[in-house]
Protein backbone atom coordinates (compact mmCIF):
# COMPACT_ATOMS: atom_id res chain seq x y z
CA UNK A 1 0.00 0.00 0.00
CA UNK A 2 1.32 3.46 -0.91
CA UNK A 3 2.21 5.71 2.04
CA UNK A 4 -0.37 8.27 3.13
CA UNK A 5 0.48 11.79 1.91
CA UNK A 6 0.76 14.39 4.68
CA UNK A 7 0.80 18.00 3.49
CA UNK A 8 2.89 20.49 5.42
CA UNK A 9 4.40 23.93 5.07
CA UNK A 10 8.11 23.96 4.16
CA UNK A 11 9.59 25.67 7.24
CA UNK A 12 11.80 23.72 9.62
CA UNK A 13 9.21 24.10 12.36
CA UNK A 14 6.35 22.89 10.16
CA UNK A 15 8.21 19.87 8.78
CA UNK A 16 9.50 18.92 12.23
CA UNK A 17 6.08 18.98 13.86
CA UNK A 18 4.50 17.23 10.87
CA UNK A 19 7.11 14.48 11.05
CA UNK A 20 6.31 14.03 14.74
CA UNK A 21 2.63 13.57 13.86
CA UNK A 22 3.54 11.20 11.00
CA UNK A 23 5.68 9.10 13.34
CA UNK A 24 2.89 8.98 15.94
CA UNK A 25 0.37 7.86 13.30
CA UNK A 26 2.68 5.10 12.08
CA UNK A 27 3.48 3.96 15.64
CA UNK A 28 -0.21 3.72 16.59
CA UNK A 29 -1.70 2.43 13.34
CA UNK A 30 1.09 0.88 11.28
CA UNK A 31 0.24 3.18 8.35
CA UNK A 32 3.30 4.58 6.57
CA UNK A 33 3.23 8.36 6.04
CA UNK A 34 5.30 10.57 3.72
CA UNK A 35 5.53 14.36 3.86
CA UNK A 36 4.58 16.52 0.89
CA UNK A 37 6.01 20.04 1.21
CA UNK A 38 3.73 22.92 0.16
CA UNK A 39 4.47 26.65 0.08
CA UNK A 40 1.83 28.83 1.72
CA UNK A 41 1.17 32.47 0.87
CA UNK A 42 2.04 33.36 4.44
CA UNK A 43 5.51 31.90 3.91
CA UNK A 44 6.42 33.96 0.85
CA UNK A 45 4.77 37.34 1.43
CA UNK A 46 6.79 40.04 3.18
CA UNK A 47 3.65 41.70 4.58
CA UNK A 48 3.16 41.74 8.33
CA UNK A 49 0.48 39.60 9.95
CA UNK A 50 -1.65 42.65 10.76
CA UNK A 51 -1.65 43.62 7.06
CA UNK A 52 -2.60 40.10 6.01
CA UNK A 53 -5.52 39.88 8.42
CA UNK A 54 -3.99 36.65 9.68
CA UNK A 55 -6.85 34.40 8.75
CA UNK A 56 -5.91 31.45 6.59
CA UNK A 57 -2.68 32.77 5.06
CA UNK A 58 -0.71 29.77 6.34
CA UNK A 59 -3.34 27.12 5.58
CA UNK A 60 -5.18 27.98 2.36
CA UNK A 61 -2.71 26.31 -0.02
CA UNK A 62 -2.73 23.16 2.09
CA UNK A 63 -6.53 23.16 1.98
CA UNK A 64 -6.48 23.57 -1.79
CA UNK A 65 -4.24 20.48 -2.00
CA UNK A 66 -6.67 18.55 0.21
CA UNK A 67 -9.66 19.49 -1.94
CA UNK A 68 -7.83 18.65 -5.19
CA UNK A 69 -6.63 15.28 -3.88
CA UNK A 70 -2.96 16.19 -3.97
CA UNK A 71 -2.57 15.12 -0.32
CA UNK A 72 -4.53 12.86 2.00
CA UNK A 73 -4.37 15.04 5.10
CA UNK A 74 -2.63 18.15 6.39
CA UNK A 75 -1.05 19.16 9.69
CA UNK A 76 -1.49 22.76 10.85
CA UNK A 77 -0.46 24.73 13.91
CA UNK A 78 -3.92 25.07 15.40
CA UNK A 79 -3.37 28.74 16.25
CA UNK A 80 -3.04 29.45 12.49
CA UNK A 81 -6.30 27.72 11.60
CA UNK A 82 -9.35 29.97 11.00
CA UNK A 83 -12.24 29.28 13.38
CA UNK A 84 -14.82 29.18 10.57
CA UNK A 85 -15.28 25.63 9.26
CA UNK A 86 -13.97 24.99 5.74
CA UNK A 87 -16.52 23.45 3.38
CA UNK A 88 -15.78 19.81 2.69
CA UNK A 89 -13.02 19.57 5.31
CA UNK A 90 -12.88 18.49 8.95
CA UNK A 91 -10.35 18.51 11.77
CA UNK A 92 -10.17 14.78 12.41
CA UNK A 93 -7.60 14.98 15.20
CA UNK A 94 -6.06 17.46 17.62
CA UNK A 95 -2.78 16.21 19.02
CA UNK A 96 -1.82 16.39 22.68
CA UNK A 97 -0.79 19.93 23.40
CA UNK A 98 2.81 20.94 23.97
CA UNK A 99 3.72 23.83 26.30
CA UNK A 100 1.36 26.68 25.26
CA UNK A 101 3.33 29.55 26.80
CA UNK A 102 5.17 32.37 25.08
CA UNK A 103 8.92 32.70 25.54
CA UNK A 104 11.34 35.63 25.56
CA UNK A 105 14.71 35.29 23.84
CA UNK A 106 16.82 38.28 24.86
CA UNK A 107 20.42 39.35 24.53
CA UNK A 108 22.73 38.82 27.50
CA UNK A 109 20.32 36.31 29.07
CA UNK A 110 17.97 39.04 30.26
CA UNK A 111 14.54 38.37 31.70
CA UNK A 112 11.58 40.52 30.65
CA UNK A 113 11.75 42.55 33.87
CA UNK A 114 15.47 43.20 33.27
CA UNK A 115 15.08 44.79 29.84
CA UNK A 116 15.96 48.50 30.00
CA UNK A 117 13.36 51.13 29.13
CA UNK A 118 13.20 51.61 25.38
CA UNK A 119 14.52 48.14 24.59
CA UNK A 120 13.29 46.80 21.25
CA UNK A 121 11.20 43.61 21.38
CA UNK A 122 10.25 41.90 18.13
CA UNK A 123 7.02 39.96 17.59
CA UNK A 124 4.63 39.48 14.70
CA UNK A 125 1.64 39.03 17.01
CA UNK A 126 -0.74 41.88 17.95
CA UNK A 127 -1.91 39.67 20.85
CA UNK A 128 1.58 39.55 22.30
CA UNK A 129 2.22 43.26 21.73
CA UNK A 130 -1.00 44.23 23.51
CA UNK A 131 -0.41 42.05 26.56
CA UNK A 132 3.30 42.84 26.79
CA UNK A 133 2.56 46.57 26.51
CA UNK A 134 0.15 46.24 29.41
CA UNK A 135 3.05 44.83 31.49
CA UNK A 136 5.86 47.05 30.14
CA UNK A 137 4.59 50.12 28.27
CA UNK A 138 8.13 51.52 28.41
CA UNK A 139 9.46 49.04 25.83
CA UNK A 140 9.40 49.41 22.04
CA UNK A 141 7.53 46.62 20.24
CA UNK A 142 8.62 45.98 16.66
CA UNK A 143 6.67 43.91 14.08
CA UNK A 144 8.79 41.15 12.53
CA UNK A 145 8.29 38.31 10.05
CA UNK A 146 10.23 35.18 9.19
CA UNK A 147 10.85 31.75 10.68
CA UNK A 148 12.18 31.19 14.20
CA UNK A 149 15.79 31.09 13.05
CA UNK A 150 15.43 34.42 11.21
CA UNK A 151 13.82 36.10 14.21
CA UNK A 152 16.42 34.79 16.65
CA UNK A 153 19.11 36.05 14.29
CA UNK A 154 17.85 39.61 14.77
CA UNK A 155 18.74 39.32 18.46
CA UNK A 156 22.14 37.76 17.81
CA UNK A 157 23.00 40.50 15.31
CA UNK A 158 21.99 43.26 17.71
CA UNK A 159 19.16 44.51 15.49
CA UNK A 160 16.72 43.78 18.34
CA UNK A 161 17.14 43.41 22.09
CA UNK A 162 14.69 40.51 22.28
CA UNK A 163 12.04 38.54 20.44
CA UNK A 164 8.97 36.71 21.73
CA UNK A 165 8.06 33.33 20.21
CA UNK A 166 5.95 30.31 21.11
CA UNK A 167 7.83 28.04 23.53
CA UNK A 168 6.48 24.92 21.80
CA UNK A 169 7.81 26.05 18.43
CA UNK A 170 11.25 26.75 19.85
CA UNK A 171 11.25 23.29 21.42
CA UNK A 172 10.37 21.69 18.07
CA UNK A 173 13.31 23.32 16.30
CA UNK A 174 15.76 22.68 19.14
CA UNK A 175 16.24 26.32 20.18
CA UNK A 176 15.24 26.23 23.86
CA UNK A 177 18.77 27.31 24.81
CA UNK A 178 17.86 30.74 23.40
CA UNK A 179 15.00 31.18 25.89
CA UNK A 180 15.77 33.68 28.66
CA UNK A 181 12.27 34.00 30.18
CA UNK A 182 8.89 32.31 29.92
CA UNK A 183 5.54 34.08 30.33
CA UNK A 184 3.01 32.33 32.53
CA UNK A 185 -0.62 32.48 31.44
CA UNK A 186 -1.28 34.93 34.29
CA UNK A 187 1.07 37.38 32.52
CA UNK A 188 0.42 36.71 28.83
CA UNK A 189 -2.44 34.48 27.73
CA UNK A 190 -1.44 32.38 24.72
CA UNK A 191 -3.18 32.41 21.36
CA UNK A 192 -6.22 30.12 21.19
CA UNK A 193 -4.92 26.66 20.28
CA UNK A 194 -1.25 27.55 20.82
CA UNK A 195 0.94 24.48 21.32
CA UNK A 196 -1.55 22.10 19.66
CA UNK A 197 -1.55 20.68 16.13
CA UNK A 198 -4.60 20.01 13.96
CA UNK A 199 -4.90 17.14 11.50
CA UNK A 200 -7.32 18.09 8.71
CA UNK A 201 -8.78 15.94 5.93
CA UNK A 202 -11.76 15.66 3.59
CA UNK A 203 -14.94 15.24 5.63
CA UNK A 204 -16.11 12.42 3.37
CA UNK A 205 -12.95 10.41 4.12
CA UNK A 206 -12.93 11.00 7.89
CA UNK A 207 -15.32 8.13 8.62
CA UNK A 208 -13.96 5.99 5.79
CA UNK A 209 -10.38 5.27 4.76
CA UNK A 210 -8.83 7.98 6.99
CA UNK A 211 -10.65 7.04 10.20
CA UNK A 212 -7.34 5.73 11.56
CA UNK A 213 -6.17 9.34 12.03
CA UNK A 214 -8.30 9.56 15.18
CA UNK A 215 -5.54 7.49 16.82
CA UNK A 216 -3.59 10.73 17.44
CA UNK A 217 -6.58 12.73 18.73
CA UNK A 218 -6.21 13.84 22.37
CA UNK A 219 -9.60 14.39 24.01
CA UNK A 220 -8.61 16.82 26.80
CA UNK A 221 -6.66 18.98 24.36
CA UNK A 222 -9.54 19.02 21.87
CA UNK A 223 -11.94 20.15 24.60
CA UNK A 224 -9.58 22.88 25.81
CA UNK A 225 -8.85 24.33 22.38
CA UNK A 226 -12.53 24.16 21.43
CA UNK A 227 -13.33 26.46 24.35
CA UNK A 228 -10.52 28.84 23.39
CA UNK A 229 -11.35 28.95 19.70
CA UNK A 230 -15.06 29.45 20.41
CA UNK A 231 -14.19 32.67 22.25
CA UNK A 232 -12.25 33.81 19.18
CA UNK A 233 -15.13 32.91 16.87
CA UNK A 234 -17.80 34.60 19.01
CA UNK A 235 -15.73 37.79 19.09
CA UNK A 236 -15.53 37.55 15.28
CA UNK A 237 -11.79 37.91 15.64
CA UNK A 238 -9.16 36.47 13.33
CA UNK A 239 -5.85 34.81 14.14
CA UNK A 240 -4.18 38.25 14.18
CA UNK A 241 -6.55 39.79 16.74
CA UNK A 242 -5.32 40.83 20.21
CA UNK A 243 -7.17 37.94 21.85
CA UNK A 244 -5.59 35.49 24.29
CA UNK A 245 -7.37 32.42 25.63
CA UNK A 246 -6.29 29.37 27.57
CA UNK A 247 -8.32 26.44 28.93
CA UNK A 248 -7.17 23.60 31.17
CA UNK A 249 -8.82 20.35 32.24
CA UNK A 250 -8.22 19.54 35.92
CA UNK A 251 -10.02 17.13 38.25
CA UNK A 252 -13.11 16.88 36.08
CA UNK A 253 -13.36 20.64 35.51
CA UNK A 254 -12.59 22.81 32.51
CA UNK A 255 -11.29 26.29 33.39
CA UNK A 256 -11.21 28.91 30.63
CA UNK A 257 -9.44 32.28 30.81
CA UNK A 258 -9.57 34.89 28.08
CA UNK A 259 -8.36 38.44 27.52
CA UNK A 260 -8.90 41.08 24.86
CA UNK A 261 -6.35 43.87 25.16
CA UNK A 262 -6.08 47.11 23.19
CA UNK A 263 -2.91 47.33 21.05
CA UNK A 264 -1.31 49.86 23.41
CA UNK A 265 -2.14 47.73 26.45
CA UNK A 266 -4.19 50.55 27.95
CA UNK A 267 -7.62 48.93 27.83
CA UNK A 268 -8.50 45.30 28.52
CA UNK A 269 -11.36 42.92 29.20
CA UNK A 270 -10.31 39.79 31.12
CA UNK A 271 -12.65 37.04 32.26
CA UNK A 272 -12.51 33.45 33.44
CA UNK A 273 -15.15 30.78 33.94
CA UNK A 274 -15.17 27.06 34.70
CA UNK A 275 -17.56 24.13 34.34
CA UNK A 276 -17.70 20.60 35.67
CA UNK A 277 -17.37 17.83 33.08
CA UNK A 278 -19.75 15.08 34.16
CA UNK A 279 -19.57 11.47 32.99
CA UNK A 280 -22.56 11.99 30.72
CA UNK A 281 -21.22 15.28 29.32
CA UNK A 282 -19.81 15.58 25.83
CA UNK A 283 -16.63 17.51 26.71
CA UNK A 284 -16.32 19.19 23.32
CA UNK A 285 -19.93 20.41 23.33
CA UNK A 286 -19.53 21.58 26.93
CA UNK A 287 -16.32 23.40 26.00
CA UNK A 288 -18.01 25.18 23.09
CA UNK A 289 -20.85 26.25 25.39
CA UNK A 290 -18.34 27.53 27.94
CA UNK A 291 -16.53 29.54 25.26
CA UNK A 292 -19.80 31.10 24.04
CA UNK A 293 -20.84 32.10 27.57
CA UNK A 294 -17.48 33.65 28.37
CA UNK A 295 -17.38 35.52 25.06
CA UNK A 296 -20.89 36.92 25.68
CA UNK A 297 -19.76 38.22 29.08
CA UNK A 298 -16.72 39.85 27.46
CA UNK A 299 -18.80 41.42 24.68
CA UNK A 300 -21.03 42.88 27.39
CA UNK A 301 -17.94 44.62 28.75
CA UNK A 302 -16.86 45.97 25.35
CA UNK A 303 -14.41 43.30 24.17
CA UNK A 304 -15.89 43.32 20.67
CA UNK A 305 -15.25 47.05 20.37
CA UNK A 306 -11.59 46.56 21.30
CA UNK A 307 -11.28 43.86 18.62
CA UNK A 308 -12.99 46.11 16.02
CA UNK A 309 -10.81 49.10 16.91
CA UNK A 310 -7.66 46.96 16.70
CA UNK A 311 -8.70 45.80 13.22
CA UNK A 312 -9.24 49.38 12.14
CA UNK A 313 -13.00 49.08 12.31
Amino acid sequence: MAPARLGTRRSTMATTQSQQVADAITARTGVAVELKLITSYGDITRAHLTQLGGTGVFVNNLRDELLSGGIDFAVHSLKDLPTAPAEGLTVIAVTERDDPRDALCARDGRKFSDLPAGATVGTGSPRRVAQLAALRPDLSYVPIRGNAETRLGKVTSGELDAVVLAYAGLARVGRLDDVTDVFEAEQVLPAPGQGALAVECLAERAAADLAYLTAVDHGPTRAAVTAERTVLAELEAGCAAPVGAYAECHDGRLLLRAAVVAPDGGQAVRRERGIALGQDTDPVEAAASLGRELAREMIGEGADRIVADAAGG
